[in-house]
């Protein structure tokens, strides 16, 4: 089993317009709503690969409840921990004429210790069947910034292999706590090191504890340093379309490739391809299939010399 933590998770709902006009009356052609947030949107791609998945964070209120009875119906083992505030809501506005997002994120319900506390208790059992485990995205207000170091520690006691993905403060303080693996993008990489050149950044971010180190570059693909070695992962072009998802996609690919042992040439390889295919599905948390398999084949990796 997989464990993905989603301390923020969300209901996504995303709106495709024709084309979006600022000011003015925009008429929805097509709404998708979905349990999400970047931990569920991971445990959806690890599941349409055939990994076993659990999903914990918090869930509550009205918009908790809905997002819970659209989990049931998914092949995911709800770990949820209820709390009284309500779970928050994510739009993207996709434009049609130019492909292009817009993202509006609420901030999430209000934490209490005890609920903090009963998060940690249900942590630490669910550890124990874990291969490993991602700790994803924002924290929700209430959760102290060092949050994600704590996880990470306690993962690492527990000898579980443990895949970090946030930005800022909670990035920097988790780093230190020497996760298996941390996967920023580029501005966050930049936030990280001070420094806005690929290769220098991940090698610095992997001296500041992280055993390895995978930068999403967007369009020019996954730069990876690592024990093994240092690999820049291409897609043939970029993909037009909705990259809400395509980064938490990546991090189900190298996640995947972590459990079945998979050699970081070919981790890379999926992750990219995945991420480029999740661009095309119509929502985050599911990738076009044939989109990917084709990509697969087709992604480019480098091998560098310097590490």
């Amino acid at each position: 089993m997989i464990l993905t933590v989603t301390l923020n998770a969300a209901l996504d709902i995303t709106y495709r317009v024709p084309a979006l006009t600022p000011h003015a009356v925009n008429r929805v052609g097509e709404v998708h709503e979905r349990p999400g947030g970047k931990g569920v949107n991971v445990a959806r791609v690890l599941s349409s690969l055939g990994h076993a998945c659990t999903v914990t964070g918090f869930a509550g209120g009205h918009t908790g409840d809905v997002l819970r009875r659209m989990l049931a119906r998914l092949p995911l083992h709800d770990a949820l921990v209820p709390v009284a505030a309500p779970t928050r809501r994510t739009v993207a506005v996709t434009d049609d004429s130019t492909g292009d997002t817009t993202q509006l994120n609420e901030p999430g319900p209000a934490v209490t210790p005890e609920e903090w506390a009963a998060f940690l208790a249900a942590y630490g059992t669910l550890l124990d069947g874990a291969e490993a485990v991602a700790l994803c995205g924002s924290l929700p207000p209430g959760i102290h910034v060092g949050a994600y170091a704590d996880l990470v520690r306690r993962a690492r006691a527990a000898g579980v292999p443990v895949l970090l993905d946030t930005s800022g403060e909670p990035l920097r303080r988790g780093i230190a706590a020497r996760p298996d693996l941390i996967k920023p993008n580029a501005e966050e990489l930049a936030l990280l090191t001070g420094s806005r050149e690929p290769r220098r950044a991940v090698r610095d971010a992997r001296r500041r504890g992280a055993h390895a180190v995978v930068g999403s570059l967007g369009p020019d693909g996954l730069l990876a340093a690592t024990p093994e070695g240092t690999w820049q992962a291409a897609p043939p072009a970029a993909e037009r379309g909705n990259p809400t998802g395509a980064g938490d996609s990546a991090v189900a690919g190298l996640l995947s490739g972590l459990v079945e042992g998979l050699p970081w040439p070919e981790r890379l390889a999926r992750a990219a391809a995945l991420s480029a295919a999740t661009v095309l599905a119509p929502a985050a948390g599911e990738f076009d299939r044939g989109a990917y398999e084709r990509l697969r084949e087709r992604v480019t990796v480098t091998a560098h010399t310097d590490n």
